[in-house]
């Protein structure tokens, strides 16, 4: 988005004492809410205002996709789902109000909304005077002199129904081009580990605990730490572990836009997140070279593949065909229900019991935004790398690994 406006501007020449009037164009870019080049997709809407929901610009046309699709893939972030989450209660209802006919898309913007209904703007009276601590309170008015009080209003994590709702319709062209699939789990709660095969596991296993992690036994020790923290009116953080099954090789580019650091912006964006690893991540620090690398061998389909995977599916800032594994970190949850010490706008110390309705631990609910976020990065990827690698033919070019030119085929 931009808007524009005139400066009237006076410069003067050195060496005369004249003054020149000229021009100046200002340009501003509107800023933080669009994400993509080609698969470009921006948010719209506050926590508590009559809606939220996302553009989706660039989205091929001629690909299947219905509000059914992208509603069960909100039906799974919405709040009120157990006890362990908030216990606001929204239907979050889909909308496509264009660029969907007849269950088809038409190549041109797709807008989905979602209305708003059980606010409670009440609950939040005391956080327009006082900063709740580690909130974006005190941010965003150093930042805009200006913010949504009630619900947190664009830092609040309703904002991520845009991210995945657009991410629904990428998930299915990654499905339709690659037969791509993209699963996240909750890997740990607090001190809580789980063990899960990560080759196998599958979305009815992250689905089947209110927790969202396919280990039964950690699932349920996760629960108890969540309702223990609830409890107190505390809160407490955890890890997601995403795996992305079949993506298409050499998707990112070389230097500035590798694809790691493309999904290390998209997920550090989403709310409460505070690290990411790719592959080995950090343990990789602590090992030696002839440790670390993924020889590679062909397989009995003639294809290049690694004999590990602790590159973690990108090696040189491209993908290789390998599961691309990512593990997030996220905090625990700002807002909590015991008294702390603050600050007011005014710059007056106080105390603060924040009210409202939060969830005690984001990471149950967060498995649907890590997977939309990723699925937004490689649809991304998928269509700038189709228009800069597959247009010329490339069989010489690709040696012993015939899906590099196959892979492109299937539509």
């Amino acid at each position: 988005m931009q808007s524009s406006g005139r400066l009237q501007g006076r410069q003067a020449h050195a060496g005369c004492g004249r003054q020149v009037s000229r021009n100046l164009r200002l340009i501003v870019r509107a800023a933080g809410s669009t994400y993509g080049t080609n698969f470009r997709v921006t948010t719209f809407g506050e926590s508590h205002g009559k809606g939220v929901g996302c553009v989706i610009d660039g989205v091929p046309p001629r690909l299947p996709i219905t509000e059914d699709e992208i509603q069960l893939e909100l039906d799974r972030r919405k709040p009120g789902q157990s006890i362990i989450t908030t216990p606001r209660k929204e239907d979050d209802i889909a909308e496509i109000l264009s660029g969907v006919v007849d269950g088809v898309t038409l190549g041109t913007p797709i807008a989905i909304v979602v209305r708003n209904k059980d606010q409670k703007s009440q609950d939040y009276s005391e956080m327009s005077v006082a900063y709740r601590p580690s909130h974006a309170d005190a941010t965003y008015d150093f930042k805009y002199g200006i913010r949504a009080v009630a619900g947190g209003g664009r830092s609040s994590a309703r904002e991520t129904i845009g991210r995945v709702a657009a991410g629904a319709v990428a998930k299915k062209l990654l499905k339709v081009i690659g037969d791509t699939e993209i699963l996240a789990f909750v890997n740990k709660v607090r001190d809580v580990n789980s063990n899960v095969d990560l080759a196998n596991f599958t979305m009815a296993d992250v689905e089947s605990n209110i927790v969202r992690c396919p280990d039964q036994e950690a699932a349920q020790k996760m629960i108890d730490a969540i309702n223990e923290v609830r409890t107190r009116g505390e809160s407490c953080g955890g890890e997601v572990t995403c795996v992305v099954r079949r993506c298409p090789k050499g998707l990112g580019s070389p230097v500035f836009d590798k694809l790691e650091a493309e999904l290390a912006k998209a997920m550090l964006s989403l709310p409460a997140t505070k690290g990411f690893e790719i592959g080995s991540g950090f343990r990789g620090a602590a090992m030696v070279g002839s440790e670390h690398n993924d020889e590679f061998y062909i397989d009995e389909q003639g294809r290049v593949r690694t004999r590990t995977n602790r590159s973690g599916g990108v090696q040189g800032g491209l993908s290789n065909g390998e599961d691309i594994v990512i593990r997030v970190a996220f905090k625990p949850t700002s807002t909590i229900g015991i008294k702390q010490r603050t600050v007011t706008r005014e710059g007056q110390e106080t105390e603060l019991r924040a009210r409202g309705r939060h969830d005690p631990c984001v990471v149950p609910r967060a498995v649907p935004m890590v997977e939309s976020m990723v699925a937004l990065v490689l649809a991304d990827q998928l269509l700038q790398h189709y228009a800069q690698c597959e247009l010329l033919p490339r069989e010489d070019a690709v040696g012993a690994d015939p899906t590099v030119v196959k892979q492109f085929a299937r539509v």
